[in-house]
């Protein structure tokens, strides 16, 4: 189960992935989704930085590089907090199954790497809910940034990391910055009690071992009713966004 920020538990579990960019995160997290649904349990989605109440003082404020780094932290705690309150938490208290990609991990790390306070950036997010299990993907340096950068013909410029001086040249200093980021994941494994998985390893081994934790978390999670077409598309394989997509009603046959 998930906890509030004062210790009483929620009906619902809560999942979240973590890694530097390139880790395969978001690939773990919807594959673990599409096989979720297909067992038929009723599962909720949320994604960093992808609130509406924040979004055009994000994009004015990227687009003319105002952003420090303390407002660009106060703007993702806001987007978090938003996303919690119209989300997760609903779901959660209704029993459901909450997956989120990326969680306030990922506010310790960038922002610390960004030069603020630790303990400052904990405290902001101190009201977060508590995740039943929290992955993080660990991926050498080296593998992220080719997986990230071969092919790619740009990179922005706070993703880069340019607001730090680190580097005049926009891939040298992405370099830096995710390395100073992957420094801060690191120090919360312990810390925070994040679950490691291999992220060179095999997509199928990754994703075997990420359902062998949560498997033992689903016994009492929320299910969608059962429907005949859900089980015959189920003993196809044919799961997740298929069931979506077959009914074209957001699941409703």
């Amino acid at each position: 189960m998930a906890r509030l920020s004062d210790g009483r538990t929620l009906p619902g579990t809560l999942f979240i992935v973590e890694g530097i960019d390139g880790s395969g995160k978001s690939t773990q997290l919807d594959m673990l989704l599409k096989w979720l649904i297909g067992q038929g349990y009723c599962v909720a989605f949320s994604e960093w930085n992808s609130s509406p109440i924040v979004r055009n003082t994000t994009r004015r404020g990227k687009k003319k590089q105002l952003l420090t780094p303390a407002s660009f932290s106060l703007i993702h705690a806001a987007d978090f907090a938003d996303r919690m309150e119209r989300q997760m938490l609903p779901a959660l208290k209704a029993g459901a199954i909450v997956l989120a990609d990326r969680y306030i991990y990922t506010a310790f790390g960038r922002d610390v790497a960004r030069g603020v306070d630790p303990q400052w950036v904990r405290e902001v997010y101190s009201f977060a809910i508590q995740p039943t299990a929290a992955f993080y993907f660990r991926v050498p340096m080296d593998e992220s940034l080719e997986r990230i950068l071969s092919g790619r013909p740009k990179l922005k410029h706070y993703e880069a990391g340019m607001d730090l001086g680190l580097s005049k040249d926009p891939y040298e200093s992405y370099k830096l910055f995710q390395g100073r980021i992957l420094e801060e994941y690191e120090k919360m494994v312990d810390e925070f009690g994040l679950m490691v998985i291999d992220a060179t390893l095999p997509l199928l081994e990754q994703q075997e071992q990420v359902r062998e934790i949560v498997e033992p978390h689903l016994g009492e999670a929320l299910r969608a009713e059962p429907r005949g077409w859900r089980e015959v598309l189920a003993a196809e394989s044919l799961q997740g966004r298929y069931l979506e997509e077959m009914t074209g009603q957001g699941g409703q046959p």
